[in-house]
């Protein structure tokens, strides 16, 4: 009898635990403020052991989310803010950071949720989750390079706008440099590609933190880091999710250079003549996505609202079938 009793007590939760485990997957995020795109990526919704990964709760990173419930057949998961760096002190004018907080329902196969920061009087934002799409072009040696273009024309800015129309656009181009003056908007291109190959010549000072954008969803980062070990947030990187196989980095004040490749999701990154990812899998945005559709085309950035950055030449070519 006993044992009737907890088969239909499992029966009857059935339902529940399979509705829970339809929020398992990866989902490209908009939010209603215009913020840049968000990633998510849950699996084990419905089980014992929930897991899950989102970008960008803090600072751009690659978070792993701590706690995760479906209550109600509503989502719950949080995110813990970090514990304090006794190496870094904040400073007096920051504010303390704060656990995030997340709740959402499959509304039409969407997510429609709200974030909002323990202890904050900051409106909760809303947000949209679509699931993300499953890409099927693979670098499997069929792509053939069509005409290639260049994106700076070494004279001007033609081609390329502002991330950020409210902030000034100091960039500008000496000696067939391009530069840009912090504080400063990043910069846009104005054409869109899919599958490409990218050379970029770019020089860095002391300290310097930047990045080139592909799709305008994923991230390669260039930092001064000249020396050190490499790291997920270190040059060559796939900002916060992929370490580049070595620091190929040079001494600021050098020019350095980067061939990048990029089909579907497979990504080749050359780092100064040196290959540092070989045919890597994107499994989603980086924090400096502007939009959350990744199976569209999309622009070019150059991010120069960190720090300084000088740019020699710019040129795609198309990768077609």
């Amino acid at each position: 009898m006993r044992t009737l009793r907890v088969l239909l007590s499992l029966l009857a939760t059935w339902p529940a635990f399979s509705a829970d485990r339809d929020y398992n997957g990866r989902w490209d995020i908009t939010t209603a403020t215009g913020e840049r795109a968000w990633w998510l990526e849950l699996t084990g919704v419905g089980t014992t052991n929930p897991a899950g990964k989102f970008v960008s709760a803090y600072g751009g990173d690659l978070n792993r989310i701590d706690t995760i419930i479906v209550q109600n057949g509503e989502l719950h998961f949080t995110i813990l803010a970090p514990r304090p760096d006794p190496a870094r002190p904040r400073k007096a004018n920051q504010p303390p950071a704060r656990n995030s907080l997340f709740v959402a329902r499959l509304i039409g196969g969407k997510l429609e949720g709200a974030l909002e920061l323990e202890g904050s009087d900051r409106p909760p934002t809303k947000w949209t989750g679509v699931r993300a799409p499953v890409i099927k072009d693979k670098d499997d040696g069929t792509w053939k390079r069509g005409q290639p273009i260049a994106l700076f024309n070494g004279k001007d800015l033609t081609g390329w706008k502002a991330l950020n129309p409210a902030v000034p656009l100091t960039w500008t181009v000496q000696d067939g440099v391009l530069r840009n003056a912090p504080p400063t908007s990043d910069i846009l291109s104005e054409q869109k590609f899919w599958n490409f190959e990218l050379h970029v010549d770019f020089r860095i000072v002391e300290h310097s933190n930047s990045g080139i954008g592909l799709r305008g969803r994923y991230e390669i980062q260039i930092l001064d880091d000249y020396g050190k070990p490499p790291n997920s947030h270190g040059a060559g990187a796939l900002y916060s999710r992929i370490v580049p196989a070595v620091n190929a980095s040079k001494p600021v004040g050098e020019w350095q250079s980067y061939d990048i490749r990029l089909v579907g999701r497979d990504l080749t990154v050359v780092f100064n003549g040196k290959k540092v990812l070989d045919k890597v899998e994107i499994e989603g945005l980086t924090a400096i996505a502007t939009n959350s559709d990744e199976a569209e085309p999309g622009p070019f950035i150059v991010q120069g609202d960190h720090s300084y950055v000088e740019i020699k030449s710019f040129a795609v070519t198309p990768l077609i079938h």
